[in-house]
């Protein structure tokens, strides 16, 4: 729109004020989210949970099936009354929770998002290595890590718990 208000004349503003108006329009006349909504009319808030961690719900009364809408970015698993919803990438899903006759009992939007501990992310041109560093830095894999660092510390990780296991 900038270039717009660079020209002279009363055009700049004649489309300035189109673009606001299209804009007060598309706000009033779209729904709030692309996620249907509860038989009860309950709108839910998206829930956020960190990349490699898990958060827990409340299971409706009657739920008999979970699905998830995108199993590569969270998935979730029933204990003892409760959902257990874990992050598994970064991205936007849902959850919808169905009773026994396949009415929809509750959907949930699930938002994963990055770590939530003190992080450091060193790039060496396209690169990308990764620590936490809380209180001491140290290496840490994740998702979007380079092939070479992702590999090496997994290699790492799975040689220590294999030790770990053995001493027993």
């Amino acid at each position: 729109m900038w270039a717009f208000v660079a020209c002279r004349g009363w055009r700049p503003w004649l489309f300035l004020a189109l673009g606001w108006l299209t804009v007060a329009f598309a706000a009033v006349a779209l729904p709030t989210s692309g996620f249907a909504q509860p038989s009860d009319g309950t709108i839910r808030d998206a829930l956020v949970v960190h990349l490699d961690q898990a958060a827990l719900l409340k299971l409706p009364e009657g739920t008999a099936t979970l699905v998830i809408g995108n199993p590569l970015i969270a998935d979730a698993a029933v204990q003892a009354g409760a959902m257990v919803i874990t992050a598994k990438s970064y991205g936007m899903t849902n959850l919808m929770v169905l009773g026994s006759k396949g009415e929809t009992l509750a959907e949930y939007p699930i938002q994963v998002v990055g770590p939530s501990d003190k992080l450091i992310v060193v790039y060496r041109g396209v690169e990308r290595e990764t620590y936490s560093c809380a209180p001491k830095c140290e290496k840490r894999i994740t998702l979007g890590d380079s092939l070479q660092y992702f590999t090496q510390n997994l290699s790492a990780l799975n040689t220590f718990n294999s030790q770990a296991g053995s001493q027993r």
